[in-house]
C-alpha cells in the first residue's frame, strides 16, 4: 500500500478539522427542534418538513456544485459553503427569538443545504485529488469520519447545552465552532482539482453512469433509513417508552443515544475504509455492514430498555458508518478524476432524496401506526440497498466483487 505524502495528510485533516467544527450545526438542531415544536406550535408535518428542507435544498443544489468543482476547484466552493452554513446555524438563534421561528428555521435549514451542497462536493473531491487507489478507502474513511463526528458533538451540544442552559445558548455555541470552520478551511486547504483555465461545464452536467447511480441508490437507502427514520423519531420513542439516560429529558436522551450512534458510525467508517483498502475489494465489506443496519434496525423495533436501545443504535451507527468509506472510495475507483465533482453531485442528491424524504414519511408514519412496524419496515431498507450494489457493480464491471485493482479508473 502506498504511503500518502505529508502535504496530502495535511489537507486531509484540515478537511477533517473543519467539517468537524461545522458538522455541530447539522446535529444541534435534531434534539432539541421535534420537542421545541409543540412549545412553538409548530406541527408535526412542519417539523419534518423544517428537517428535510436542508436536504431538499441539495437536491437542486448538489448537482451546480458538483459541476462547479469540476470548473473552477475545490478551494473557494469548500470554503464558501462552510462559512454559508456557520451563517446557517446562527439563524437558529434567530429563529428562536422571532415572532414567527417556522420561517426563521425554514431560512437556515435551505442556507444550511446550500452551504453542505458545496461542503460535502468538495470535501471528498479534495481527498480523492490527494489518495492513491490501494490507500483511498483510509482516506476516505478519515474524512467521513471526520464530518460524522462532527454531527454526534452536535446532537450531544444540543441535547445536553439545551437542558442545562437553555435552546439559544446551544445554537450560538454550534454557530461559533461554524465560523471557526471558516478560517480552518482558509487557512491551510489548498486547491487540489483544476488547473488553469477549464472548459465550460453546466450546472445540469450531472453523473449518469451505473457507478454513480449505484452508488447513489446505496446512499438513499443509507441517509433514508438512518437520518430520514431514526434521527427524526428516536426522541419521541423515547418519550412514548418512557425511556431516560442519566436523568436527562427525553431530549437530552435522544441527544445521547444519537451520539452513540454516530460516534460507532464514525469509527466503523474508517475501520470500513481501511478494511476495504487491507481486503483489496469494497464490495463484501460493505455488505456485511448493511446486513448489520438490518439487524439494528430489527433489535431497535422490539426494544424497550435503554441497553437494548443501546446496542441497536450501535448496530446501526456501526452499518452505515462500515458502508460509507468503501462507498465513497468505490466511486472514486470507478469515476474518471475530471468527473469527480459532477458523480458526488449525483451521489449527494440521491442521498439527500432519502434523507429529506425520511421525515416527511416517518414522522406521520409512526403517529398513525407504531414505531414497531416503522423500525421493521426499516430493517429491509438496508438488504435492498445491498441488492442494488450487487446488480449495478456486476452490470458494469462483469464481476460482482471486483478488487481495487480492476475498479481504479
Amino acid at each position: 500500500m502506498s504511503r500518502p505524502s505529508a502535504s496530502s495528510n495535511r489537507t486531509v485533516l484540515a478537511v477533517v478539522a473543519s467539517t468537524f467544527f461545522v458538522g455541530f450545526g447539522g446535529g444541534v438542531i435534531f434534539p432539541i427542534l421535534p420537542n421545541l415544536g409543540e412549545v412553538l406550535g409548530i406541527s408535526a408535518f412542519m417539523v419534518g418538513l423544517i428537517l428535510s428542507a436542508n436536504r431538499f435544498t441539495r437536491l437542486v443544489s448538489n448537482a451546480p456544485a458538483g459541476a462547479l468543482v469540476d470548473r473552477v476547484g475545490t478551494r473557494k466552493p469548500f470554503i464558501a459553503g462552510l462559512a454559508i452554513e456557520g451563517v446557517a446555524t446562527f439563524g437558529y438563534v434567530v429563529a428562536i427569538l422571532s415572532s414567527v421561528p417556522e420561517v426563521w428555521f425554514m431560512i437556515a435549514r435551505i442556507l444550511w443545504g446550500l452551504g453542505s451542497a458545496l461542503v460535502f462536493a468538495t470535501a471528498y473531491t479534495i481527498t480523492a485529488d490527494v489518495s492513491e487507489a490501494d490507500s483511498r478507502g483510509t482516506s476516505m474513511g478519515i474524512v467521513r469520519a471526520g464530518i460524522t463526528f462532527g454531527f454526534p458533538a452536535g446532537l450531544v451540544l444540543g441535547g445536553v447545552v439545551s437542558d442545562l442552559w437553555g435552546n439559544a445558548e446551544a445554537f450560538v455555541l454550534a454557530a461559533a465552532f461554524a465560523g471557526l470552520a471558516s478560517v480552518v478551511a482558509y487557512l491551510i486547504v489548498p486547491e487540489t482539482h483544476v488547473e488553469g483555465e477549464q472548459e465550460s461545464v453546466k450546472p445540469w452536467d450531472v453523473e449518469r453512469s451505473v457507478p454513480a447511480l449505484t452508488i447513489g441508490l446505496v446512499n438513499f437507502g443509507l441517509y433514508f433509513a438512518y437520518i430520514g427514520v431514526l434521527f427524526s423519531t428516536l426522541v419521541l420513542l423515547l418519550g412514548e417508552r418512557g425511556i431516560t439516560i442519566f436523568g436527562l429529558d427525553a431530549q437530552g436522551s435522544s441527544g445521547m443515544l444519537m451520539a452513540v450512534t454516530v460516534l460507532a458510525g464514525a469509527v466503523f467508517t474508517l475501520g470500513g475504509g481501511v478494511l476495504s483498502d487491507s481486503v483489496g475489494a469494497r464490495v463484501p465489506v460493505m455488505l456485511g455492514f448493511l446486513v448489520t443496519a438490518c439487524f439494528g434496525f430489527a433489535v431497535l423495533a422490539v426494544g424497550s430498555r435503554f441497553e437494548t436501545l443501546v446496542i441497536a443504535c450501535v448496530l446501526i451507527g456501526a452499518g452505515q458508518g462500515g458502508v460509507g468509506g468503501p462507498l465513497t472510495a468505490l466511486l472514486a475507483d470507478l469515476t474518471p478524476e475530471d468527473r469527480m465533482g459532477r458523480a458526488m453531485g449525483t451521489n449527494n442528491v440521491l442521498g439527500d432524496v432519502g434523507g429529506g424524504l425520511g421525515p416527511l414519511v416517518s414522522l406521520p408514519f409512526a403517529e398513525a401506526f407504531s414505531f414497531e412496524v416503522l423500525y421493521g419496515l426499516s430493517a429491509i431498507v438496508p438488504l435492498a440497498a445491498g441488492g442494488v450494489l450487487l446488480l449495478g457493480i456486476y452490470s458494469h464491471t462483469g464481476r460482482l466483487s471486483p478488487t481495487v485493482e480492476e475498479s481504479a479508473t
